[in-house]
């Protein structure tokens, strides 16, 4: 007779059980507003509420505008701001710049946007190399641009909140925002990634 059996927790998971359930039992957070912020980030959010930014960027010109000139309060108006994203900049990747963005210091990264962070993007590898061989980091993950294409790297920090506004993939000119925020990936906006195309959409 065979029994299914699941994996142990991880050094990290345990180590996360561990100190919840001692603030837990010490009185010091609610695991009922810990798991609503966690689902927050994770399902509500996620890099939807950004999505929608670069949505709206690719199909209004005149907001564009104002969201290269002032992230902050370009992403605003759409409702997306708080703690991690008080002071968001955001550069324009073109077919000459590709742009990426880090934290080398930690892990800064713009929550209301975004969502959670990747794991791989708090790394110490991908914090360092980035940096030293950007072009090398897109390589592993997959993304390709041309030797002519200059790579600039952004570093967040305690101060400011990168976002990068990906280019708009060709064949979407009749697209409303609503089907145009669909192609918009995560890794889009962090510069790891591209958007999805019209092909990939089912």
């Amino acid at each position: 007779m065979s029994h299914d059996h699941t994996e142990p927790p991880g050094d990290i998971e345990l180590r996360v059980r561990a100190l919840e359930s001692l603030l837990t039992e010490k009185g010091l957070i609610d695991p009922s507003a810990l798991d609503e912020l966690v689902d927050t980030y994770e399902n509500r959010i996620g890099p939807r509420n950004g999505a929608q930014v670069v949505a709206k960027a690719w199909s209004d010109p005149e907001y564009k505008r104002r969201l290269l000139e002032n992230g902050t309060a370009a992403i605003a108006e759409l409702g997306f701001s708080g703690v991690q994203g008080e002071d968001m900049v955001v550069v324009e990747n073109t077919p000459g710049v590709h742009n990426m963005t880090v934290c080398t210091l930690c892990s800064c990264y713009p929550w209301p946007t975004l969502g959670l962070p990747p794991v791989w993007y708090k790394s110490a590898p991908y914090r360092s190399r980035v940096v030293i061989d950007p072009r090398g980091v897109l390589a592993e993950f997959g993304v390709g641009v041309s030797a002519d294409t200059e790579i600039r790297v952004w570093d967040s920090s305690a101060e400011v909140r990168y976002l990068v506004l990906p280019e708009r993939p060709a064949g979407t000119e009749t697209w409303n925002e609503e089907r145009l925020a669909q192609l918009v990936t995560r890794d889009s906006m962090i510069g790891t990634g591209f958007p999805k195309t019209p092909d990939d959409l089912p």
